[in-house]
């Protein structure tokens, strides 16, 4: 694939949280919506905001991740800016076992939303990826804890690479790793594609996970 000649000094988005909101009217997911410049984990800071009552569908943004996580221990890379990072709280009613459930719910959510906003196909690569024209492009990294008396808490993590040129990635990944802006050959807008999937994940995870 050619290396793409992206627009160097477009101006880079910023996630607005009272937007977002209200941009999604009513709504499980999303219902509050919180945007951090910088944060170690989007879903240390989901599960250090949840209270023992705080209803589901709290979504923790950053703008920047120091320590973001992915499968089996590995690192997420999240450039400034440059993408989405965000995770969700959520209470299922399913076992801690079934956290698999979660993994591809998320990323058929990511992988259909893709598709719809910019027309390109997204594949998953099982259980956690979400890959375009063979290089991983999001990730999705669901956690559980047991609560008693409680359903358990779950917190979706998911990554999307947006804006990045080649070299916001690290060398490493570089041969491996891939932005919507690469694809595209453009910058993409950060807000709207926000809103799009959280109203995709709003609406399937109702239809998949509701009582």
């Amino acid at each position: 694939m050619r290396t793409p000649k992206i627009d160097k000094s477009a101006a880079t988005d910023r996630l607005v949280a009272d937007e977002l909101r209200d941009a999604l009217g009513v709504c499980t997911i999303g219902r509050e919506i919180v945007v951090l410049e910088e944060t170690a984990s989007t879903n240390d800071s989901v599960l250090q905001r949840a209270t023992f009552d705080t209803p589901e569908g709290l979504v923790v943004f950053a703008e920047r991740q120091t320590a973001g996580r992915g499968q089996r221990g590995n690192t997420w890379e999240s450039a400034a800016h440059k993408g989405l990072w965000f995770s969700i709280l959520l209470r299922p009613k399913i076992d801690i076992g079934d956290s698999g459930r979660l993994t591809a719910w998320a990323a058929e959510a990511i992988a259909q939303t893709i598709a719809k906003e910019f027309a390109l196909s997204a594949t998953i690569k099982p259980p956690n990826d979400i890959y375009i024209a063979g290089k991983k492009i999001a990730g999705v990294l669901v956690e559980m804890r047991a609560q008693q008396n409680a359903p358990h808490v779950a917190i979706s993590g998911i990554g999307i690479n947006m804006n990045h040129r080649l070299e916001d990635f690290s060398k490493e990944l570089r041969s491996r790793a891939i932005s919507l802006a690469m694809v595209l050959d453009r910058q993409v807008d950060r807000q709207q594609l926000a809103i799009a999937l959280l109203r995709n994940l709003d609406r399937t995870y109702v239809e998949t996970f509701g009582s």
